[in-house]
């Protein structure tokens, strides 16, 4: 079972013309086909007057789940590099819709390859990705007056401060890569003075900057 992949980091578009055709690309993060298909529904409704919705997703940590299609263009020059494209950048989760407004010039099968791989890898660029990684994650809770200097030293450290919450504690969420938590732990006591221990929380995804 994967413990990383990558996503595009929100939904976000980006053009490139060639040869007087428009290539808008629409990308968006998605965790199932069901909003795939939503997304690729709501953009086919947004260019009316487009010749072609070209699409390609993936889905899954593992990236099984992977559905293209040409949408009218000649068969291999739109879906499949489209795919391809979020296969070499790794990225799961994500849904492209390519958006062709016809110029007048006929590109031929290899130009067309280029148009749309460049569509999606320009949009990719643009939007940016997110790294998603299966952490550890434990719960660190200390008194008011350590507070400040813990949060500090999270910001500082490797660990990934995922979440804080104040009550009568304050509580700090962090996820810790495999085989950190001994380390961690050493770690936290010399910080502390032995004040405070990390609680188990189990294993769960975390999304960071990539």
């Amino acid at each position: 079972m994967t413990d990383r992949y990558l996503s595009v980091a929100r939904e976000g578009s980006h053009e490139v013309e060639i040869k007087r055709s428009r290539f808008l690309c629409a990308l968006a993060p998605v965790t199932s086909e069901e909003a795939a298909r939503a997304f690729i529904a709501g953009r086919r409704r947004a260019g009316p007057g487009a010749r072609h919705h070209c699409l390609a997703f993936v889905l899954g940590p593992d990236g099984r789940t992977r559905r293209s299609s040409d949408d009218g263009e000649p068969a291999g020059t739109a879906g499949t590099p489209m795919l391809e494209v979020l296969r070499r950048r790794e990225l799961t989760d994500t849904v492209a819709v390519v958006t062709r407004y016809f110029g007048g010039v006929l590109l031929g099968a290899g130009g067309l390859i280029r148009a749309y791989g460049q569509a999606v890898a320009q949009a990719i660029d643009v939007v940016g990705v997110l790294e998603h990684r299966r952490l550890q994650v434990v719960e660190v809770a200390v008194s008011y007056d350590r507070a400040g200097r813990l949060e500090n030293d999270l910001r500082a450290s490797r660990y990934v401060l995922r979440a804080t919450r104040f009550d009568e504690l304050a509580r700090f969420e962090i996820g810790l890569a495999p085989g950190e938590s001994e380390v961690f732990a050493s770690w936290l006591a010399d910080l502390t003075g032995g004040e405070a221990k990390a609680v188990e929380l189990g294993e769960q995804w975390v999304t960071g900057g990539a």
